[in-house]
């Protein structure tokens, strides 16, 4: 038996995975176990490890509204950059590197990560990605699994706001989520199944362990997943925008959408391919993508389903206090996102270093 341990409603949680750079030549620099021996402890719980040592990991405490989310981020940010300074070393947000190499990549002295690496072999040193990852806090398991199954629908409309990943190891990949189709590659990862109930998935989870296929419910990389010890429904899904004031926005809609989600009758089963399809969609075309809508199979542009989106979430925006974000949402819709972003800078420049330091400078903008 799994035990949910209820959050209350709608608390935050957010996970930031980062890239540290070479200050000087902007490659991925592996260097995340020193840097975790300077973090003071008060961030000991904020600052941790990942896959690879180019890798570090930012996480906020529990937080009430999305206020406390900017507030609590920036102040791991700046903590982390503190220190970086010290190994003459910055962070990057695009979902991937545009030109570093998987295989240089060093794996972090954890036995977790390394049982993950004897196993995934070749897939896994070229998973060199980052994303941003939302908790919601939930009541009770079965809201969970309803909100859970809803949220599926939606995840290519959050994807294609947040596309960061053009590039991969010197390339452009032709699409603006690169990452999503190097996560795929991963064993039980991308789209989850429909699940009826909570003893649906507790049956499924006791199931896979048994069989020695995973170790616990963190092995279920899905693109949204019920997390039973935080309490939470985690979306997954989203590369990480390359500006902060696009992180917070994107938490915020994300936050509006479950408040929605929660209210609503329960969203009938949906077939698999019609979401997969739309993900592709937001991994390839970004915000350019058609978007099947899944209970009339009318097509849509991708824009057009986003708008339709912040229609449903309104009254949640309104009720939240979140108005002025979905002011930023809308100038992503205006303007493009990160990978969009990319591609022009890169245009402009024909250089992946050029690109990547003006980003720096837009980050707080």
């Amino acid at each position: 038996m799994i035990k949910f341990n209820s959050s209350p409603e709608p608390t935050i949680g957010v996970e930031i995975e980062l890239q540290l750079v070479n200050k000087n030549n902007l490659n991925l620099n592996n260097i995340s176990s020193k840097v975790l021996t300077d973090v003071n402890k008060e961030f000991s719980d904020n600052i941790k490890c990942e896959l690879i040592e180019s890798m570090i990991e930012i996480n906020t405490n529990i937080c009430s509204n999305i206020e406390e989310v900017e507030k609590d981020i920036r102040k791991t940010l700046n903590h982390l950059n503190e220190i970086l300074i010290n190994y003459e070393t910055e962070i990057n947000c695009t979902s991937l590197h545009p030109f570093a190499i998987g295989k240089n990549q060093i794996i972090t002295d954890n036995l977790r990560y390394k049982r993950i690496m004897k196993d995934l072999q070749m897939v896994g040193k070229r998973f060199i990605s980052q994303g941003l990852h939302v908790h919601i806090g939930i009541s009770n398991p079965e809201d969970a699994i309803k909100v859970n199954n809803a949220l599926r629908v939606y995840l290519p409309l959050l994807l294609s706001l947040s596309t960061s990943s053009p590039f991969f190891e010197g390339e452009d990949t032709g699409l603006h989520s690169y990452r999503t189709k190097l996560f795929e590659a991963l064993p039980l990862a991308g789209m989850p199944d429909y699940l009826n109930n909570w003893n649906h998935f507790e049956n499924l989870t006791e199931h896979l362990e048994g069989a020695g296929i995973i170790n616990s419910v963190k092995d279920l990389w899905w693109d949204v997943r019920p997390h039973p010890g935080f309490g939470t429904v985690e979306i997954r899904v989203c590369d990480i925008p390359i500006n902060f004031k696009e992180i917070i926005a994107l938490v915020a809609l994300i936050q509006a959408l479950v408040v929605t989600l929660i209210k609503l009758d329960s969203y009938q089963d949906t077939h698999i391919q019609i979401l997969q399809s739309n993900k592709w969609q937001a991994a390839r075309y970004g915000l350019n993508g058609v978007f099947v809508d899944p209970k009339t199979f009318k097509k849509l542009s991708m824009r057009k389903a986003i708008e339709n989106l912040y229609i449903l979430v309104e009254p949640a925006i309104v009720s939240l206090g979140l108005k002025k974000y979905s002011n930023i949402l809308e100038e992503i819709l205006n303007t493009g996102t990160g990978s969009d972003k990319q591609r022009k800078l890169y245009a402009s420049f024909k250089n992946f270093e050029h690109m990547l330091k003006n980003l720096k400078e837009q980050f707080y903008n």
